[in-house]
């Protein structure tokens, strides 16, 4: 092995200089170990999983538009690897942030109005941290995301052996933040639209609005902005509705 990236030493030289050995990791070495002139370990640096996402984009082999983009293979290793919660769209990769308390208050009213209507119904109610697998028609690899909220009724058959969803939700919805206000309006619109979603509800903390876009073979269908007096009513499930104000109230 070249020595500028490792070396390779016997389990006892190992016992005998550890604290020399753990010093060349720490400096970005690796270090495997033999025995009985087998190697049977290696000491590798440790990395962060946002390094190891990036050491992986350096080495990718499908990069698209100067290196803003990974392939769906990639992601799926990536994400499978790591703690952190991502998103691919369009082939680019987007880490989510922590929500605050006014967003997780949104979602605790909405996910209880939606279990009160879909309790005994066919259709399953999943908040997130949930991801899905959104295929755009006439595009091969799909895009991941985490909805906030989604309305899945198409659970049977479309769970594959790792227990993932492989379906298309229903409905989905998403709480506008500062960070992904252009990310839900215009790119996961887009993907909804054109992955056969029949409905998307758009929450606006800051304006306390709600806008609901119906989808009728891949385009938009209806647009709807409900305000703070109206009644939010769902286009696609009959008698799915809510009060603003409800919707927006603290927990």
């Amino acid at each position: 092995m070249d020595e500028t990236k490792g070396v390779v030493i016997t389990a006892t030289e190992l016992k005998k200089n550890l604290g020399k050995y753990l010093d060349m990791v720490e400096n970005q070495n690796d270090v495997v170990i033999t025995k009985n002139n087998r190697k049977i370990a290696r000491f590798t640096p440790y990395v962060t999983d946002i390094e190891q996402y990036f050491a992986v984009r350096e080495n990718a082999r499908d990069y698209v538009y100067g290196n803003k983009k990974v392939s769906y293979e990639e992601f799926m290793t990536i994400n499978e690897k790591s703690t952190l919660r991502m998103e691919l769209i369009n082939g680019e990769i987007f880490l989510m942030s922590s929500p605050n308390l006014f967003h997780q208050n949104i979602l605790g009213n909405l996910h209880l109005i939606f279990n009160d209507y879909f309790k005994g119904k066919k259709c399953k109610v999943i908040f997130a941290p949930f991801d899905v697998h959104f295929f755009k028609k006439g595009i091969k690899d799909p895009d991941i995301m985490q909805p906030d909220l989604l309305v899945a009724c198409d659970l049977e058959g479309n769970v594959n052996e790792k227990g993932k969803y492989m379906g298309t939700p229903s409905l989905v919805i998403e709480i506008l933040s500062p960070s992904t206000r252009s990310k839900d309006m215009v790119d996961k619109l887009n993907t909804y639209m054109l992955s056969g979603v029949h409905e998307y509800w758009v929450i606006d903390p800051d304006k306390k609005q709600i806008l609901i876009y119906t989808f009728k073979e891949r385009e938009i269908d209806s647009y709807n902005i409900y305000t703070e007096k109206d009644t939010v009513e769902s286009c696609y499930f009959e008698g799915l509705k809510a009060r603003i104000v409800e919707v927006f109230e603290e927990i």
